[in-house]
């Protein structure tokens, strides 16, 4: 039997989806790339925009048409936030949401016997358990993902996934540990905590983040540690302190922004503000001293209500904090959400043309962020390879290299010095 999966969405969702994966070669199952015919497909779906639904929706069809016997299944955060609307459609076999992946398997195999039609999305409740779904190893990626946390207790205006995601749940620190240690003798050197809102992790078991950190930094074999997305209000000067003294933490911090002007994170009911945010980012430089740190984040332009002005400050933000890499994004008016129905939204073609102006922006704070580590020395990552000698990798600061390195292979980790930016990798060099 012949399954293939479609992942859109966060890191999360890929950890899940290799979860998945593993579940089914236990069964028996040959995991196979997109294009290839199969038995089964897979879709673990992303809701943050109506476009995630519909990518979904038109993956599931051409699947459907060009394997008219295989059994197609649609689950993840798109029938959880809206089950209604998913159970409607008809060219999935297999409906359900971000509870309980491990019954996917006995529903596929049911519905291979002939069953009819299975929808089955179990809405959240409060009190409801982290499911476990350990991962051994990951397809075609050198570093690998651990899945710490689910749910977010949070309500921005703009953001469904509360509502696909549901409650604050953290898993046992005893089973993570555990799954490092597996990663750990499979040959994984680099490990990323990731979460729905990985701040929050204890909240709800009476530990917190950082110490899960210290706590993984112990693992033999594992030599780095990448966090996720972080809210900056959640981590206060001990925490910081305590983050900047783990050796084994990459000092890449991906601070959520959404948007540089305090007036539009009002609106969008964030619980910082922008000149807040920027206090974070200087705590985190002093705490790592002379050692360089790079941050990284989102921004959504067309936020309902943003003015011209409004925007020029975000953009002069940008430029104030001097970010490594900014993922921009126009807004997109979701459904479900709270400024679906707020005055002053944004035509279309201008939140586009915000965007672009944006990036624009972001990638020239890129590129001198970049000349400023010209010479500079750091470990790199070798993932993929280009030829036999060339690869491709990230820093610990989470810059892209190119680098030739005879003798070595993928998952192994040099040391070397940065070049130019050639405007999508920088040049380096073997120390």
């Amino acid at each position: 039997m012949r399954v293939c999966f479609y992942t859109l969405g966060c890191k999360v969702n890929l950890n899940e989806t290799g979860a998945l994966e593993q579940m089914f070669r236990s069964a028996g199952f040959t995991i196979v790339p997109e294009g290839e015919e199969a038995d089964v497909f897979v879709v673990n779906s992303c809701t943050v925009t109506n476009f995630g639904d519909q990518k979904s929706r038109k993956w599931l069809r051409r699947a459907k048409r060009e394997n008219p016997g295989a059994v197609t299944v649609l689950t993840g955060c798109y029938p959880q936030a809206f089950p209604e609307e998913a159970a409607r459609f008809l060219e999935a076999d297999l409906v359900c949401g971000n509870g309980d992946r491990k019954a996917i398997l006995e529903n596929v195999m049911k519905l291979l016997d002939g069953h009819e039609r299975i929808v089955a999305i179990a809405p959240h409740a409060r009190g409801e358990r982290f499911e476990e779904l350990p991962v051994e190893r990951f397809e075609t990626h050198t570093r690998a993902f651990i899945k710490v946390e689910d749910g977010c207790n949070r309500q921005c205006a703009y953001c469904v996934i509360p509502r696909a995601r549901g409650p604050v749940r953290s898993r046992a620190e005893e089973s993570i540990l555990n799954e490092l240690h597996q990663l750990a003798a499979a040959g994984y050197r680099e490990v990323v905590l990731s979460a729905i809102s990985l701040p929050s992790y204890g909240l709800d078991t009476g530990t917190n983040l950082v110490e899960l950190v210290e706590h993984c930094a112990q693992v033999e074999g594992i030599e780095r540690i990448r966090l996720g997305s972080l809210d900056p209000d959640m981590l206060t000067s001990e925490y910081i302190a305590r983050l900047a003294a783990v050796d084994k933490l990459c000092p890449q911090f991906h601070l959520s922004l959404q948007s540089g002007c305090t007036a539009t994170l009002r609106r969008m009911r964030r619980v910082y503000t922008a000149e807040q945010y920027a206090e974070v980012v200087e705590n985190i430089r002093s705490a790592y001293g002379d050692r360089p740190v790079s941050f990284t984040t989102d921004c959504i332009c067309g936020f309902p209500g943003e003015t011209e002005a409004d925007f020029e400050e975000s953009r002069a933000f940008l430029k104030k904090i001097g970010f490594l890499k900014v993922h921009v994004f126009p807004y997109s008016r979701r459904s479900g959400t709270p400024a679906y129905d707020f005055p002053g939204q944004i035509h279309e073609r201008d939140k586009q043309e915000r965007s672009r102006t944006m990036n624009a922006a972001a990638e020239a704070i890129r590129k001198e962020v970049l000349a400023g580590y010209e010479g500079m020395e750091d470990d790199v990552l070798l993932e993929t390879p280009l030829s036999e000698t060339l690869f491709t990798g990230y820093t610990r600061l989470y810059v892209p290299v190119v680098v030739s390195a005879p003798g070595h292979a993928s998952g192994e980790i040099v040391r070397v010095r940065l070049g130019a930016y050639d405007g999508e990798r920088v040049r380096a060099a073997l120390v």
